[in-house]
């Protein structure tokens, strides 16, 4: 429960103090803080696999440990997302290297994110999927245009990636090449290879925007196919639904409503 309105940092919070409304929690010792971000990581693979973002053992989550930052927290090799649960995760270093847990990593989830992690220290966690809409808007090569509200959530905040575009990333230099511009963004588009997203507040955020910018990639597809010439929004309208629906806060928040809902269908997920 909120239990103060001073505690309000967004528009979507109430104003009346004492009423329901998730709260992002505090800490009272890393132990406690890494069992909440591997509880909600395990989360977030399972709502990947709720929208059917599995595509063999494609696709790789992340999120930093609290105590020991230069390790992340990852899903284990060639598990299905909706069979990822606490006890199999991985914890791995910045080399590859498998520092608790029994499974391997997925390589290419090595590469890139372990890039994108030593590049920006600040970037808490990062998602890909081989999904479909994402990778078929990734053909094009275009940014998304500012279709709707939530298409402008990522109103100047996503980017179109050239570099290594379409090429399996296996080598540490295809890492290295596309990392630097992955952690400017919320969103990336890699050309001829999909999406990718990363947050500095959270593998809740990270997830809820990844699944919100394929959600954006396949509307823009429709769009596109009905060969109606669509009305966009302008800078102005497209900054203003940025800055009160687009923020860290309000993709963590979103996420609590999916997490909530895996608590109670799917338990097994903290075994």
């Amino acid at each position: 429960m909120l239990d103060a309105v001073a505690d309000r940092i967004s528009i979507y919070q109430p104003e009346q103090p004492g009423l329901i409304f998730p709260e992002i929690p505090k800490f009272a010792s890393f132990a406690e803080e890494r069992e909440y971000r591997k509880r909600h990581l395990v989360a977030a693979t399972r709502a990947f696999a709720l929208h059917g973002f599995d595509y063999g053992f494609a696709g790789h989550l992340t999120v930093r440990d609290p105590e020991r930052p230069e390790l992340y927290w990852t899903n284990p090799m060639c598990v299905r997302f909706s069979d990822v649960r606490m006890s199999n995760l991985v914890l791995a270093d910045h080399s590859g290297n498998v520092v608790e847990g029994r499974h391997a990593i997925n390589r290419a989830g090595f590469v890139l994110h372990s890039a994108v992690h030593d590049a920006h220290p600040d970037v808490m966690a990062m998602c890909h999927a081989h999904t479909t809409y994402g990778t078929a808007w990734c053909a094009t090569g275009r940014p998304l245009d500012m279709l709707s509200q939530d298409a402008a959530c990522f109103y100047g905040n996503h980017a179109v990636i050239g570099a290594s575009a379409g090429a399996v990333a296996v080598e540490k230099e295809s890492g290295l090449s596309i990392a630097a511009q992955i952690g400017k963004y919320r969103g990336v588009l890699h050309q001829n290879h999909g999406l990718l997203t990363t947050s500095r507040h959270s593998i809740d955020d990270a997830a809820f925007w990844f699944i919100a910018l394929e959600r954006c990639c396949r509307v823009q597809l429709q769009v596109e196919a009905s060969g109606i010439k669509p009305q966009l929004l302008s800078d102005k309208t497209a900054q203003y639904s940025l800055d009160h629906v687009g923020n860290d806060f309000i993709g963590w928040l979103h996420f609590q409503t999916i997490y909530n809902q895996l608590v109670e269908s799917q338990p097994d997920m903290f075994d």
